[in-house]
């Protein structure tokens, strides 16, 4: 049977532009419109979801199915630091959730016994595992919300959780607790004065120190200086915890 026909990006940005007029010019309809724009994500769950944006190349970027934060240029300043800082906490073992299209990381000597690749999306793994896969370097199916985490020095959780909603995020950290690992090193940003909740999907900063996460200070940041959005994300980094240390996700 055919496949169902697949809205192009113009046609999703017309849409979100009627549905944008409909709240300007009936407030009351607000809610019933916020609903309505994110219902497809809803049906579809995480893994229907982030699955059409690789198949349909949802962020239109020329360099990485991952979209434009995973190009060379962004990722400039993480491909520097990430080597020195798992030499010097002596890391052994990292997962990589999720590792996207691995454009920028397999531009880094890791010297690990093993890197574990880890996506929601099976036909970007089996891609990953096919070009890259070694004898220390695999690449597997993952759902970090639902799915055990296996145990590592550290985890590696960039421009993840800012897709996720509260409770998804919060289930995906509670995860990695209970995997036993040592450190996480993920997104957030640390200027942000606070969070607002999405359907999982959408995108939005975190800055992790504030509720309803509120982690402590991270202990070391890497400034991803990051270019895009006219500068307002200058603030995006990497922070590495102790996960033993996080109380919330205790």
């Amino acid at each position: 049977c055919k496949a169902p026909l697949s809205p192009t990006i113009r046609e999703v940005v017309l849409v979100g532009r009627i549905l944008d007029l409909v709240k300007e010019r009936f407030p009351r309809l607000r809610r019933g419109v916020g609903f309505i724009r994110t219902l497809p994500l809803r049906l579809a769950g995480p893994e229907r979801a982030f699955t059409r944006v690789y198949r349909r190349n949802s962020w239109e970027d020329p360099e990485s199915l991952s979209g434009p934060g995973s190009s060379l240029t962004q990722t400039e300043a993480i491909r520097e630091a990430l080597p020195r800082l798992l030499t010097r906490l002596g890391c052994r073992s990292m997962l990589d959730a999720p590792c996207g299209d691995f454009h920028w990381m397999k531009e880094i000597g890791l010297d690990l016994d093993l890197y574990i690749g880890a996506d929601i999306v099976e036909a970007l793994i089996r891609s990953d595992q096919e070009a890259y896969g070694t004898d220390r370097r695999e690449f597997r199916k993952l759902n970090v919300i639902t799915d055990p985490i296996p145990k590592v020095d550290l985890i590696l959780c960039r421009d993840c959780l800012v897709h996720l909603s509260f409770k998804d995020a919060m289930s995906a950290l509670r995860s990695f607790a209970r995997s036993g690992s040592t450190y996480l090193l993920t997104t957030t940003h640390v200027e942000w004065p606070g969070n607002g909740d999405i359907v999982t999907g959408q995108w939005r900063p975190l800055n992790l120190c504030r509720a309803p996460f509120s982690f402590p200070e991270p202990f070391e940041l890497i400034n991803e200086r990051y270019s895009l959005g006219q500068g307002r994300y200058r603030d995006k980094s990497l922070g590495l915890w102790r996960i033993a240390e996080l109380p919330s996700l205790q």
